[in-house]
């Protein structure tokens, strides 16, 4: 059917079927004659065994997404990850999709792919309207593809920072409609910077006549990320989003989901990819998925939800005892945020003193953020980077409850956290008390003869 199967498959199984694929494939046949320059040969056994002789790839030459004759076992797996991972999305909160395709190449530059596509359907454009995000590979997936990002600033609503639908319109009318290649917006981001307005944002596309893509990057484990995506194709326009492969699915990095409405946009994009791909993206994530089945992929992203919940009251009580405050971001559904305001004030490097601390001690994924950093990437400077706006009121550090977290980590995390904070205060307040004892010795000093 297609379709992801209810109750996962146990090892031994995945395997069986996977053998029963690689013996399609023209490189396995007993009396395969190969007289072409790519004909599956592969010099060590260790490489064909980690591929499961599956060493064609995916796609041919003019589309990854087309069938290749002589490796007809590679095509059906390449037909058949598709066609569960789409049935996932769907489980996940995007009911209306029509089309989804993976792809051997990570996020940004499979947004890279989404805008080269565009630029054939409207050559006369030359700009992307972009509510800002401080993150890197986004921003460059607008330069690589040859187009000018047009930052639009997030307002401040609380401790939130959201999208400026207004600056937005403003500049489609200034810009003028035909000259902007899309609309790139963002669900899943570090907070307090909370998902984009899309309803808003779709509605605007819609009106304007102008392309919407969405950064999903591991938005698909969150509902309200999915649900953000089914009203503004509901209301308005969203031609496709992109979410990566290893932040939603738990497999190594290096491939990403990249689904729409409609089917024939998407064949677009699958076309503008050149050559064959590496079939390995594909391959991880169709023997994760019969892993889990649909069940087990339902039962993670419950409970990343509640470690969400517990994650967001523990820290609360944490931030409390230090005097500080966990930010309150309610439409972030994956990050949150406690300030280090106390911590800022105390001391110029004890905010990414603290980020050196957590990382010694085997923390990863906590960001910490201090006011005022500026970062130029590709010739635009972005003040207060990596903040998302240009002066965010306090600094602060990111923790986020993503699939795949268990509480132990939830709580080995806290206690390191604590422990941190106690320490820097400490030496802050010894620093303190060195600095007041040397003004005191240097206004009682007196002069060398």
């Amino acid at each position: 059917k297609g379709k992801c199967p209810e109750d996962g498959w146990d090892e031994s199984t995945i395997e069986l079927f996977l053998h029963e694929l690689a013996i399609m494939d023209s490189n396995n046949f007993l009396g395969n004659c190969g007289v072409g320059e790519r004909e599956g040969r592969v010099a060590s056994g260790l490489v064909a065994r980690r591929h499961y002789r599956l060493i064609h790839g995916i796609g041919r030459s003019g589309d990854i997404s087309a069938v290749q004759p002589k490796a007809a076992g590679s095509s059906l797996l390449n037909k058949l990850t598709n066609s569960v991972v789409l049935d996932i999305i769907k489980l996940a909160g995007v009911r209306t999709v029509t089309s989804c395709f993976v792809v051997p190449m990570a996020t940004g530059m499979s947004l890279t792919l989404c805008f080269l596509t565009l630029r054939h359907k409207r050559p006369k454009a030359k700009y992307i309207i972009w509510p800002r995000i401080d993150q890197k590979s986004c921003f460059k997936s607008m330069i690589t593809a040859g187009f000018e990002p047009v930052v639009i600033e997030n307002v401040l609503e609380g401790d939130e920072l959201r999208t400026n639908i207004e600056a937005v319109e403003a500049k489609i009318k200034a810009l003028g409609a035909e000259n902007i290649l899309c609309v790139h917006s963002t669900t899943s981001c570090f907070a307090p910077r909370v998902p984009d307005r899309l309803e808003e944002l779709a509605v605007i596309c819609a009106n304007y006549d102008i392309p919407h893509i969405v950064n999903n990057a591991y938005g698909v484990q969150s509902s309200k990320c999915m649900h953000l995506i089914q009203q503004g194709a509901r209301v308005g326009r969203i031609d496709a989003f992109v979410q990566s492969l290893d932040k939603n699915f738990m497999v190594p990095v290096g491939g990403a989901v990249i689904a729409g409405f409609s089917e024939s946009f998407l064949q677009e994009i699958s076309k503008m990819y050149p050559g064959r791909a590496s079939a390995s993206p594909s391959l991880d994530v169709l023997i994760t998925l019969l892993s889990l089945g649909a069940s087990g992929y339902k039962q993670l992203l419950k409970e990343r939800k509640e470690m969400f919940s517990y994650l967001s009251s523990e820290l609360k009580k944490l931030a409390n005892n230090h005097n500080e405050r966990l930010l309150d971001t309610p439409h972030n559904p994956i990050s949150l945020a406690m300030s280090l305001k106390n911590l800022d004030e105390n001391n110029d490097g004890a905010v990414t003193q603290l980020g050196s601390m957590l990382f010694t001690r085997q923390v990863s994924g906590a960001r910490v953020v201090p006011c005022g950093s500026v970062q130029t990437v590709n010739n635009y400077t972005f003040k207060g980077f990596m903040s998302h706006a240009n002066d965010y009121p306090c600094a602060y550090l990111n923790a986020a409850s993503a699939i795949g977290i268990k509480k132990q980590d939830v709580d080995v995390f806290l206690k390191r956290l604590d422990k941190c904070l106690k320490t820097s205060r400490k030496e802050a307040k010894k620093e303190k008390s060195v600095n007041e004892i040397n003004d005191s010795n240097a206004g009682t000093e007196q002069p060398e003869d």
